[in-house]
């Protein structure tokens, strides 16, 4: 992961807002409807500004693009557009999002910038996932109950990452997190009572499972048992709640050895998971994506009506062919949040990082770089 730990919004996450099925997660039970957006058609250049963009004053955690052991990126291929046609879909109008984010905040300053049209279009237009990231257990409740009643009043599914395992990161540029792991179950019960009873979607721990291998094997015994009770903390207390587990990506580890590591961290159980996540903050092709992830999914086993969830934010070009994770050029945003797939056991493509919240390289961890967004959307 890359990204400054706990920098949050007003209301105490970052960036923006999901979409889910049948309740975060899609499941594969009735799924709502959704409605068109209009296809993002390739856009003219625009000239750099001379002017200096407003610093953005907020921050969101930029997780899951360290180089990784022995990696596998997808190659890029030659395109014969500016972007894949991930672009070409559909997002969800139930999914919510929250009013305030770097994005939005660049957009209200900057109404004369030649970039912000598109930017605001492509990028602040659409509901992206919201970020608990700081050990903040006074608080945690209130902030997650402000987002969940905000969607809720609005009767949109929010969709909220809680990222706050200890050993986070495994000591990279996201580290951080809570002190140990009984401080963790406390904070998760704190950030469940917030949940509320309406829809909602948990991205549960960004890296938690795939990078386990800078544990010793009892420290990730004992992770993968905070893991699964964090699940069924998090379903009990909201059980409209679908919460997903942390499955990497397709150019990490293979789906047996990820499969296994998720079973022991519960997200085989219907008590606890409603199935696995991938390609957080990262940019592998959604193709390649769901091909792994259902990979993942029949080695784990577990309930038929397990899915997954992919993070389209960034892949629209696929992955850099030299594995590159930090902000890497010539990349685009790829399909719109919806949760309307039309993937068997795919429940839903998200916006779980913000484009254009920097890896690092373009700007300081988790800070909104409205160069980068706009390289990303145009």
């Amino acid at each position: 992961m890359v990204a400054a730990a706990s920098v949050v919004v007003a209301i105490g996450t970052a960036a923006g807002m999901l979409t889910a099925l049948d309740d975060r997660r899609v499941h594969r039970e009735a799924k709502p409807e959704v409605t068109a957006s209009a296809f993002l058609a390739p856009l003219p250049a625009v000239p750099t500004p001379s002017a200096s963009p407003s610093p953005s004053v907020s921050a969101s955690p930029s997780p899951t693009n360290k180089p990784r052991p022995t990696p596998t990126p997808t190659p890029t291929p030659t395109l014969t557009k500016p972007k894949e046609q991930d672009l070409s879909v559909f997002a969800s109008t139930r999914i919510y999002r929250h009013p305030e984010s770097q994005v939005l905040d660049w957009v209200r300053a900057n109404g004369a910038d030649p970039r912000r049209a598109v930017i605001e279009s492509r990028i602040a237009d659409q509901p992206a996932a919201l970020w608990f990231a700081d050990f903040t257990p006074s608080t945690i409740t209130s902030r997650v109950r402000a987002v969940t009643s905000g969607g809720a009043a609005q009767g949109r599914v929010p969709v909220v990452v809680a990222y706050t395992i200890p050993g986070r990161d495994c000591g990279g540029a996201s580290e951080g997190g809570a002190p140990d792991l009984d401080a963790y179950d406390a904070w998760i019960d704190a950030f469940a009572a917030g949940l509320g009873s309406g829809e909602v979607v948990v991205i549960l721990e960004p890296d938690s499972v795939a990078q386990a291998d800078c544990l010793s094997a009892g420290e990730r015994s004992r992770r993968f048992a905070s893991l699964a009770r964090a699940g069924r903390v998090l379903k009990a207390a909201n059980p409209r709640a679908r919460v997903y587990y942390d499955a990497g990506h397709s150019g990490w580890n293979p789906a047996a050895k990820q499969a296994g590591w998720l079973r022991q961290a519960g997200a085989a159980s219907a008590a606890s998971s409603d199935g696995v996540f991938s390609n957080v903050s990262n940019f592998h092709r959604t193709s390649d994506e769901i091909a792994y992830d259902r990979r993942v999914l029949d080695a784990l086993g577990g309930p038929a009506g397990l899915g997954a969830v992919i993070d389209t934010s960034r892949n629209g070009n696929g992955a850099p062919a030299d594995g590159e994770w930090c902000d890497p050029p010539g990349r685009g945003i790829g399909r719109a949040p919806t949760l309307s797939t039309g993937e068997d056991r795919i429940d839903a493509f998200l916006w779980v990082k913000l484009p254009g919240e920097s890896d690092g390289c373009k700007g300081s961890p988790g800070t909104f770089s409205p160069s980068y967004a706009y390289e990303l959307a145009r």
